[in-house]
C-alpha cells in the first residue's frame, strides 16, 4: 500500500541505511502509478522526506508528487509537520519547484493563526524557502 512505501523508505532512510536499489525501485513504482490519490499527506511528506535525507536523487518522483500536491483542492488535509517536512524535501533535495512552494505558501497564508506550527517547522520552512530562493 501507499502507507507501507512511506514507511519502508521512512525506515530506511531513517536508520541511514543505503539501498539505492530499493529506493530506486519504490520510485519507479510511485512514478509509475496513475495517480496518488491513495496517498495520504503523511505518506507523501513521508517519502519526499525519506528520499532527501537519504540523499536519493529521483527527480521524477519529486515532479509527481509535487504535481499532485499542487492540484488538490485543498491543503486542509496536511498538518504543519507535513508542510514543513515537504518544503524541506525539496529544498534539501534540490528539487525546486516553484509552483508548489507557492501552493503551500498559499496555504499558509490563508491560516487563521500558526500556532499549530512549532518553532522548529517555521524555521525549516524559512530556511527551505529561503535556499529554494522562493
Amino acid at each position: 500500500t501507499s502507507q507501507d512505501i512511506s514507511y519502508i523508505v521512512w525506515a530506511y532512510a531513517t536508520a541511514q541505511e543505503q539501498h539505492h536499489q530499493l529506493f530506486r525501485e519504490m520510485s519507479h513504482h510511485v512514478v509509475r502509478l496513475g495517480d496518488l490519490n491513495s496517498f495520504l499527506p503523511e505518506a507523501l511528506s513521508n517519502i519526499v522526506w525519506a528520499y532527501a535525507t537519504a540523499d536519493e536523487c529521483h527527480p521524477k518522483l519529486f515532479k509527481k508528487v509535487a504535481d499532485h500536491i499542487i492540484a488538490l483542492p485543498n491543503l486542509r488535509s496536511f498538518k504543519p509537520r507535513h508542510l514543513s517536512d515537504i518544503v524541506w524535501a525539496y529544498s534539501s533535495a534540490g528539487e525546486n519547484h516553484s509552483r508548489l512552494f507557492r501552493r503551500v505558501a498559499g496555504h499558509i497564508a490563508t491560516l487563521d493563526t500558526l500556532d499549530e506550527f512549532i518553532p522548529q517547522q517555521l524555521s525549516n520552512m524559512v530556511l527551505a524557502y529561503t535556499t529554494a530562493n522562493e
